[in-house]
């Protein structure tokens, strides 16, 4: 069969590139070989987010003496109905992607593996598609590390913690980065025991100590227990406290006990592309030594013929990225307008409670440039909406070129960390000075209208 274009992936920005094509007058064929949305919908933002609120609620619920709310007895959790909700978001965002996608006119989809046969065809369960242009949209998934006993013991991904309709005894989360501490929260407040074991010397290491620090005590605040500079993990079956099978976690750690006893086992390690069997060879298109896509500045892969978006690609690992990987592709292809990935400003979030709202240059960065800066910081513990809402962990700290006066970077830890800091990302993209976001007038009371002063305060990087 002969289109116009093949999309290999259901994705976050296979789909838009579907309508974006069709609605040109494209005739596209999309293939997806297992659940429509990608990893965001089904095993990613869309579930995890929906856990982190239902965990926010036992929390709050907790805590409603601090409000003045009285509550009769003591605060349950029903993880049934947890992941029931979790489910039937999931089911619900998923049901109308691929709705969408079967009505979409112009748009002929495959259920199905694709594996490129050329730079023109794939195959799709020994059915031959070809065209002239063909998009990867194939996504990743969480990295299994060769850990010794590793596949003696029954672990868990991201994919596995979704399925989890009980509450774990002990939670034993191996990585302490972004998804890692969103699961440990979570759980801490479902009512697990809860550690999380981390082999650098703090957790989310590519953020500035101060963050990872601060992050840190907010979940030891809330009886998570932190293992770190584990550097010889292992693992090996072990009973529980309970006399249920579990697994324990070998560590070598300065403190605290060599091993670690857990009714769980969370492998949060990282991500790998899904592009080891999508016949990349047959077609020439080239790979880096962690199996990512190799593109250009415009998602270009060597073979002209051929693109890759999203996590498949190693320019981004994020929702928001992905999108913007559509939009980039399609700006180029449809709109004359000469959009490429290096116009894209790093931005993302941790979502535990406070978030962490990221963009630009940290600290460490800023220092490394050697350019001159300016720096201004604010405790949480001085910003009135989070007083008000008995929030105030955390602090916000805005980063300053001292010569062109743009923005270089922000950090926003504190209660809507992940929505104040679009403010300051809007200013970077416009590459306006620091001047125009101090000069606004922001909404009272909000986390926002802190920014301009944070701005007034700044003060020289030493």
């Amino acid at each position: 069969m002969t289109f116009d274009a093949i999309i290999i992936g259901a994705g976050q920005a296979g789909p838009s590139l579907a309508g974006r094509l069709t609605a040109a007058g494209w005739k596209v064929a999309l293939v997806e070989r297992k659940l429509f949305g990608g990893t965001c919908v089904n095993t990613g933002c869309m579930p995890t987010k929906t856990l982190v609120a239902s965990a926010y609620a036992a929390h709050l619920a907790r805590r409603a003496a601090d409000y003045g709310v009285v509550l009769q007895g003591s605060v349950g959790v029903d993880m049934k109905a947890v992941k029931e909700r979790q489910q039937t978001v999931v089911r619900n965002a998923r049901g109308n992607v691929e709705t969408w996608l079967k009505g979409m006119d112009g748009l002929t989809v495959f259920e199905g593996h694709a594996r490129l046969t050329s730079p023109t065809t794939v195959e799709v369960d020994g059915q031959v598609l070809e065209a002239p242009k063909i998009f990867l949209n194939v996504g990743g998934r969480a990295n299994v590390p060769d850990m010794p006993g590793v596949n003696d013991i029954s672990y868990l991904t991201n994919v596995g913690m979704m399925q989890l309709d009980v509450l774990p005894e002990h939670l034993v989360i191996v990585g302490g980065s972004y998804i890692g501490l969103e699961f440990a929260q979570m759980y801490r407040r479902f009512g697990a025991q809860v550690t999380v074991v981390e082999m650098g010397p703090r957790l989310i290491g590519r953020e500035d100590p101060e963050v990872s620090d601060a992050v840190r005590e907010i979940l030891e605040a809330e009886g998570v227990t932190v293992r770190l500079n584990a550097e010889c993990i292992s693992f090996s079956p072990c009973k529980t406290e309970r006399g249920e099978e579990g697994a324990c976690v070998h560590v070598s750690c300065q403190e605290g006990e060599p091993a670690v006893k857990g009714s769980h086992a969370l492998l949060a390690v990282g991500r790998r592309p899904n592009t080891d069997d999508l016949g990349l060879e047959a077609a020439g298109v080239a790979v880096d030594k962690r199996g990512y896509v190799t593109v250009d500045d415009t998602l270009r892969t060597n073979v002209p013929s051929i693109w890759a978006m999203g996590d498949c690609n190693g320019r981004g690992a994020f929702t928001h990225t992905a999108y913007n990987d559509f939009e980039i592709i399609a700006a180029n292809l449809l709109d004359d307008d000469p959009r490429k990935v290096t116009d894209r400003l790093t931005a993302y979030a941790l979502y535990t409670d406070p978030p962490l709202g990221r963009v630009g240059m940290s600290e460490a960065e800023v220092r490394s440039s050697g350019r001159p800066a300016l720096v201004g910081t604010r405790p949480m513990t001085r910003v009135g909406r989070a007083i008000e809402k008995g929030e105030t962990k955390g602090f916000m700290k805005v980063l300053v070129d001292a010569e062109t006066r743009q923005i270089l970077g922000a950090a926003i830890l504190g209660v809507s960390g992940d929505e104040a800091i679009h403010g300051v990302l809007d200013v970077m993209y416009a590459k306006a000075p620091y001047t125009v976001l101090q000069r606004t007038v922001p909404i009272h009371p909000t986390v926002s209208e802190l920014i301009p002063t944070v701005l007034g305060e700044l003060k020289p990087l030493e």
